[in-house]
């Protein structure tokens, strides 16, 4: 019976490939999706770590003469080499700093002595305050204003809106923040202050004021693009068949577009809105510069100056996790936003 069972394929082995076949065919798009690109996030993170430590390593001068400065000799250069352990192997330099990465060993920054953990966690956590603070205010209003531009197709307000849209996207973030400055500190207005530098120790939830001009620069650089991209969408959405529909059942002009045409708009503006976010990664460094702001990207600056390696390799560090943590989270959104793609299959 066994044998005839297994000829007609119904046998429990049979079922229980069928089984393992169904699960595999069902499984969930999301959790495939988190495990295939957490897996990718990691191979890439360390490939990163081998791009920064070489990078450090080839960057002109020597880390030793950079910590003694005018009192370096030939004596103290090699006596502090030896301290920094400089003097190993480039291999066994790497796989010590991951190790200390992956233990929470983050090293001692050259410039000062102090911990790079304790220099570096105040500047990551103003320079959060910045990017969450930016991307709230720009998603919304760039939003707000594609859905509105959108309505209006073809008016005044979707004209001069796509004209100053232009205007801005070929302004560097340097240029935009110079001329707020000059607007609102400097040489009219002289109600905020023109740098916005936060004592150490102060949280930047504490100084309003001094986030306004940083804040404003981010958000001025990062809402034409979701701007032209929610048009762009919400556009398409009005011509579809099912706004036609909800036209034709006599449904309110608010509602067509809030509940029919948006939540279909929305899913392709998550990818451009989750690119956003990651510019602002990049382009903090300069507003930051700029208003001397004490994040993470004018930490940057001083620690490429100075040439502390240990702070470099940090900062870069984060940087690279949080484009690979914003890339994962922005697919699951958009992913998630799109009904008939997060339905096991």
């Amino acid at each position: 019976m066994s044998g005839i069972a297994e000829l007609t394929g119904t046998g429990p082995s049979r079922g229980t490939a069928r089984a393992s076949t169904a699960r595999v065919r069902h499984s969930h798009p999301i959790l495939d999706m988190v495990g295939r690109r957490l897996a990718v996030g990691v191979v890439t993170l360390f490939l990163v770590t081998i791009v920064i430590f070489t990078a450090t390593e080839v960057l002109p001068g020597n880390a030793a003469y950079a910590v003694l400065g005018h009192s370096a000799t030939p004596a103290r250069i090699k006596a502090l080499e030896l301290q920094l352990h400089l003097n190993r192997p480039k291999v066994v330099q790497y796989w010590s700093w991951i190790t200390g990465v992956l233990h929470g060993r983050l090293g001692v920054s050259l410039a000062n002595g102090e911990s790079v953990a304790h220099l570096i966690g105040p500047r990551i956590m103003n320079s959060a305050v910045l990017v969450i603070l930016s991307g709230l205010i720009g998603t919304v209003l760039a939003v707000a204003l594609g859905v509105i531009a959108a309505a209006r197709r073809d008016g005044w307000f979707d004209n001069v809106m796509s004209v100053i849209s232009l205007a801005i996207t070929a302004l560097p973030e340097f240029v935009v923040a110079i001329v707020l400055v000059m607007a609102f500190a400097a040489l009219w207005l002289h109600i905020l202050p023109s740098v916005s530098m936060i004592p150490p120790g102060v949280s930047a939830w504490s100084q309003p004021r001094m986030l306004v001009l940083p804040v404003t620069t981010l958000v001025i650089v990062t809402v034409p693009y979701i701007f032209r991209m929610v048009r762009g969408a919400m556009i398409e959405a009005l011509e579809s068949d099912y706004v036609e529909m909800a036209k034709l059942k006599g449904l309110p002009p608010w509602r067509v577009l809030l509940v029919h045409s948006l939540p279909n708009a929305i899913a392709p503006s998550i990818q451009v809105i989750g690119l956003s976010l990651l510019y602002l990664a990049g382009g903090i460094v300069v507003v930051e510069y700029v208003f001397a702001f004490p994040g993470i990207g004018a930490g940057l600056v001083d620690a490429v100056s100075n040439r502390d390696i240990p702070t470099i390799q940090f900062i870069v560090l984060v940087l690279a996790a949080f484009y690979v943590f914003m890339n994962i989270l922005t697919d699951v959104v958009a992913l998630i936003a799109t009904p008939r793609r997060r339905l096991p299959r």
